[in-house]
C-alpha cells in the first residue's frame, strides 16, 4: 500500500506465467491505472478480458474463462473495485472446472482448485482484496449468491487511484464498508472487548472522514484512511470469536438483483430499517454503539436507541444516498418477490436466525414509508 506501487506487480507475480488482466468498463485507461500495470508487465506474457460489470455477471465470466481456457493463462489479475475481483476470483475456479461454473455457486461450497490472482484495487468497498468471498449475478433470472474461493496471492493498494471516482461510488463505498463492519458488531454485547474496539475504530474513522471526503476527495490520507478501513472491515479481523448477522446484506442482494441499485446503495436503504425493526433483540448493542460511535449518552433508553438509528442513517443521507424505497419508486410487488425467494430457500438469517421471509418483508415495508 502506498504511492507509485503498482511499479511493483513484476516483482510479485512470477515471470513465467501467462497473465490475464481482467477490468471493468475502462476507467483505468483514464486516470492511468492500466499505463503503469501495463508498464509494470511490459515483460510478461498477457491476455486481456475486459468488461466485468458492476454486480459481476455469471453470462461475462463465462466469456473470460473460455478465453482464458483457450489462452492457458496460468495466473489472473484483476485491476478494478470489488466487481471486477469477485469476478476474477469465480474465473480462478472456473478456469480448472470442466463444466457451467455457475455450478460452483449452487454448490455452496468453498473451490479449493483455483488459479492464482493477485488485485490491483481502484475501488475501496467490499475488502475482496483481502478475503475468499465474491457474489456473483445471473441476469438471466434476476439472481445474486455468494462464492467462496482461495485467497489473493497479494493485492496493491494506491490511495491516488480513487482520486478520480465519481462521489457516488464513493458514497456506495463508505457504506458499503460501515454496513460490512456493523455486521460484524451489531449482534451480541459481551462476546470480545477488543472486536467491539476494533470494529469502533473502524466505524469512528467513517464518520469522522466522510464529510471531509465529500469535501476534498484528492487528499491522500484520506483516502488513505478509507481505502484500508474498507480492507479491514471484511478480512476476517473483526469478526474473530463473536457472531454475526448480514441480514441486511441478503435483503440488499436481492434489491440489487431485482433492480441493479449498486450494493451500498441498497444497504443505505435497508440497514437502517433492520435496526428499527430488530431494536429490542440489538439494544444493548445499540446503546454501547450510540455511546461509543455518536457520543449518545443521555435520555432514556428507547430516545438513545432512536437517536442512534437516527444517526445511521443520516449518515448515510449525508453521502448523498437515499435510505427509503419509495424514493427509488420500489413498492409492493418487489417486496412480495423477495418474501417469496426468502421462502424458497427457508431463509433464516441473523444472529438470532429470526430474519425470515416474513421479517424481511416486516424490514422491507418499513422502508417504504417517507423519510
Amino acid at each position: 500500500m502506498g504511492k507509485g506501487v503498482i511499479a511493483n506487480l513484476n516483482k510479485e507475480i512470477p515471470a513465467d506465467k501467462r497473465v490475464m488482466i481482467t477490468f471493468g468498463g475502462g476507467s483505468v485507461k483514464n486516470n492511468g491505472v492500466y499505463d503503469q500495470v501495463k508498464e509494470a508487465l511490459k515483460d510478461y506474457d498477457t491476455v486481456e478480458f475486459w468488461g466485468i460489470e458492476p454486480n459481476p455477471s455469471i453470462e461475462t465470466l463465462r466469456k473470460a474463462i473460455e478465453l482464458g481456457k483457450e489462452k492457458k493463462v496460468d495466473f489472473l489479475l484483476a485491476v478494478g473495485g470489488g466487481s471486477v475481483i469477485d469476478g476474477t476470483k469465480l474465473i480462478s475456479a472456473g478456469l480448472l472446472y470442466d463444466g457451467d461454473a455457475w455450478d460452483l455457486l449452487l454448490t455452496h461450497q468453498s473451490a479449493i482448485d483455483t488459479v492464482p490472482l493477485g488485485t490491483v484495487l481502484t475501488l475501496p468497498a467490499t475488502g475482496s482484496e483481502m478475503n475468499n468471498g465474491a457474489v456473483i449475478s445471473r441476469h438471466e433470472t434476476k439472481e445474486k449468491y455468494a462464492f467462496f474461493s482461495n485467497f489473493p496471492v497479494f493485492s496493491i493498494l494506491d490511495p491516488e487511484v480513487t482520486f478520480t471516482l465519481p462521489p457516488h461510488q464513493v458514497a456506495c463505498g463508505l457504506v458499503d464498508t460501515f454496513v460490512h463492519t456493523v455486521e460484524q458488531y451489531m449482534t451480541t454485547p459481551g462476546q470480545s472487548r477488543l472486536m467491539d474496539r476494533w470494529a469502533e475504530g473502524i466505524l469512528q474513522t467513517l464518520v469522522e472522514i466522510a464529510p471531509k471526503i465529500r469535501e476534498n476527495q484528492n487528499d491522500y490520507q484520506l483516502m488513505a484512511d478509507f481505502m484500508l478501513s474498507a480492507t479491514m472491515a471484511l478480512n476476517g479481523f473483526t469478526s474473530m470469536g463473536v457472531s454475526q448477522d448480514w441480514a441486511t446484506h441478503m435483503i440488499g442482494h436481492e434489491l440489487t438483483a431485482l433492480h441493479g441499485l449498486s450494493h451500498g446503495h441498497t444497504l443505505a436503504i435497508v440497514y437502517p430499517a433492520t435496526l428499527r425493526i430488530l431494536r429490542e433483540a440489538k439494544g444493548d448493542k445499540l446503546i454501547q454503539y450510540g455511546e461509543r460511535v455518536w457520543n449518545i449518552t443521555s435520555g432514556t433508553r428507547d430516545e438513545r436507541i432512536d437517536a442512534a438509528i437516527a444517526h445511521t442513517e443520516e449518515f448515510f443521507r449525508s453521502l448523498g444516498l437515499t435510505t427509503r424505497l419509495c424514493e427509488e419508486k420500489i413498492g409492493l410487488e418487489t417486496i412480495d418477490e423477495i418474501e417469496r425467494r426468502f421462502n424458497a430457500r427457508n431463509a433464516a438469517y441473523g444472529e438470532n436466525a429470526n430474519v425470515t421471509a416474513a421479517m424481511a418483508k416486516t424490514i422491507l415495508n418499513s422502508c417504504l414509508k417517507e423519510f
